[in-house]
């Protein structure tokens, strides 16, 4: 079976701006769980020092990214689909709650800027462009933060998100996945538009609670992302 590269591991064949464990988290996309972290290929492709890889792979090893393994090294942290249900519920409350304070400050540009992103994942949705699509989603959920300004949730979002990247992914590339998130995306933007706290959270409630639907169905069949 061909494997599926993720968008974020596009142009990693050289070096990318930004900081040690920005980049090095990038790398982490990149590369199957359990596999190995090789400083010396880390340093040669962001062009840093064994210092900062090492202080990069500390950080995310407490975000429960990587594993370091004493005279083994550094891998991808590999995560079960039971903790990825786990972790997804924990993100279901802490995107309602960013949800409501978006709809409670979103002004009538940036609820402008959620219609347009809406209706280019309709299109998206339409034309079959799924990679399109997942990073809209991508774009959207950012976005739904940004207007929040819920500086912690946001920064425990990224972590969770993070641990999860993988799984996001291969879950829009799902049969009929992106149809059915679409409808549940266009509700959390008109509630937001219409500066409906209650209905924007439960509506990312809901849009998460269905993702949280699809992990458990894969774990009962068994089946790996």
């Amino acid at each position: 079976m061909r494997r599926r590269t993720s968008p974020a591991c596009a142009g990693h064949g050289h070096a990318t701006p930004g900081r040690p464990r920005a980049r090095t988290r990038r790398a982490t996309s990149c590369v199957r769980p359990g596999e190995r972290l090789v400083e010396a290929q880390l340093i040669e492709r962001f062009g840093v020092s064994r210092f900062n890889i090492r202080l990069a792979l500390q950080d995310l090893s407490g975000e429960g990214l990587v594993e370091i393994h004493r005279n083994r090294g550094a891998q991808v942290r590999k995560i079960s689909l039971a903790e990825t249900i786990e972790i997804t519920q924990v993100r279901m409350v802490l995107e309602g709650l960013v949800a409501a304070q978006a709809a409670e400050r979103v002004t009538d540009a940036e609820a402008s800027e959620l219609d347009e992103i809406g209706l280019l994942m309709r299109r998206a949705v339409e034309s079959g462009e799924h990679r399109r699509y997942s990073d809209l989603n991508h774009r959207l959920h950012g976005l739904v933060r940004a207007i929040a300004g819920h500086a912690t949730a946001d920064r425990l979002i990224g972590t969770l998100r993070a641990q999860l990247a993988r799984h996001q992914f291969m879950l829009s590339l799902l049969p009929g996945r992106p149809q059915q998130s679409l409808p549940q995306h266009e509700r959390i933007i008109t509630a937001i538009r219409e500066r409906d706290p209650a209905g924007a959270e439960a509506a990312m409630r809901e849009h998460i609670a269905s993702v949280i639907e699809v992990l458990r169905s894969l774990e009962e069949n068994g089946e790996r992302l």
